[in-house]
């Protein structure tokens, strides 16, 4: 039997707190208590869209949420943390036992209520009760299946063709179950490269009443051992539901070992929910200038977001040897590695889109493809092994 340790204990957090010495005095109190672990302390409110995907990259289990400075926001951020699925506990931050803050709170769905000076045993008690509410949904992330995303700064890029591709390596490459998703909504890309006649798409599936009685293979299409699901035959603009998103993903989660992305732009809210979501993004370019230049600027934008270099990884796809372009001077520009460089193989590419079929590794874009497969289902089980360090590596994050 493994035992835990005390940071095993801890509940991963999240602290939002423009009152600052509100913030410092419960901050004192973390270490004596050892029950809260904190990923990130937000100084000001977040916009929801930020949140959202703050909360897409740091997974906390819980959300500190101080109800001194705005007591109507700190509302909102509650209601919405309480609406995930799973939820986010939320635990009101005050200065003083407030009866309006604390009935306010929970209404919109606080789970706890503390005050200051921050009683170490009060804390205690609302950590176990805040365990015995995590308690069900223990080892489930063990469980959980990889998602990899493709999108590109500048459509027309290849994101799509490297996406549909990279679904029939991984099959091959592991004989495990794989998903491949078209979620470009305006697109529907793989339905044209396999010619897929199937008609529910992902936007159908998104629609399902409840995703945890959902029959995927009433969504789904197998072509060459990998399930698909395709977007809308016409561009269809739903409205975003990021909950909706994010329960899909659990889901596909837990049914697939492989779920591959297809992306539309990296600006879009989908992408950027999707990047959270995943393990591995990747950002598409070819060595054309203006596809450079928006990769670049793509890149800053992501790191604006809090999207670290270890999150998304950089693809070069079409390059001519003959342009004189190297990966290293590519590398210099961005100020990241760029992961894998893919040839610019229009026949074969050709040849397989016309008879719907998946490339093989007797071309030489094939090949290049199951090598970055093989290697990332190499890399599974040491990431897997790592996964326990990386919210701890996590906790040094402070935003100002």
């Amino acid at each position: 039997m493994a035992f835990r340790t005390p940071r095993d204990l801890e509940l991963t957090a999240l602290l939002i707190s423009p009152n600052r010495e509100l913030a410092d005095a419960f901050l004192a109190t973390v270490p004596v208590v050892r029950g809260f672990q904190i990923l990130a302390d937000l100084r000001t409110y977040p916009h929801l869209q930020t949140l959202e995907i703050r909360l897409r990259q740091l997974r906390p289990e819980v959300a500190f949420v101080d109800l001194t400075s705005n007591l109507e926001q700190a509302g909102e951020i509650i209601r919405y943390l309480s609406s995930l699925k799973p939820p986010v506990f939320a635990i009101g931050l005050h200065s003083h036992n407030d009866s309006e803050a604390i009935l306010h709170s929970v209404r919109q769905g606080a789970s706890e209520f503390l005050y200051a000076p921050f009683d170490v045993e009060v804390q205690q008690e609302a950590l176990a009760r805040l365990r015995r509410l995590r308690q069900p949904e223990a080892g489930e992330e063990e469980q959980q299946g990889r998602i990899l995303a493709f999108s590109s700064s500048k459509p027309g890029s290849g994101a799509s063709t490297l996406a549909t591709q990279m679904a029939f390596a991984l099959r091959r490459t592991t004989g495990k179950r794989v998903l491949l998703v078209d979620l470009d909504p305006t697109g529907g890309a793989i339905g044209f490269y396999l010619k897929l006649t199937h008609q529910p798409s992902v936007l159908d599936l998104l629609q399902a009443s409840q995703f945890g009685n959902v029959n995927w293979a009433d969504y789904t299409v197998s072509c060459g051992g990998v399930d698909v699901l395709p977007g809308p035959d016409a561009p269809r603009l739903e409205p975003f539901d990021p909950v909706r998103y994010q329960e899909f993903f659990h889901q596909a989660r837990m049914f697939y070992d492989w779920v591959v992305a297809d992306l539309p732009s990296v600006f879009h809210r989908i992408s950027l929910l999707a990047f959270a979501e995943t393990e591995r993004s990747y950002l598409v370019s070819t060595t054309e200038l203006p596809s450079l230049h928006l990769t670049k600027k793509a890149l800053g934008f992501l790191s604006q977001l809090g999207f670290g270099k270890d999150r998304i990884h950089l693809v070069l796809n079409r390059v001519n040897p003959k342009d004189g372009i190297a990966g290293q001077d590519l590398s210099k520009l961005f100020d990241c590695t760029v992961q894998a460089s893919f040839p610019n193989d229009y026949f074969s590419l050709h040849r397989v889109i016309t008879l719907g079929r998946p490339l093989s590794s007797d071309c030489e874009l094939g090949r290049s493809i199951e090598v970055l497969a093989a290697k990332i289902a190499g890399s599974e089980a040491g990431e897997k092994k790592r996964a326990g360090h990386v919210l701890h590596a996590k906790a040094t994050l402070a935003e100002t």
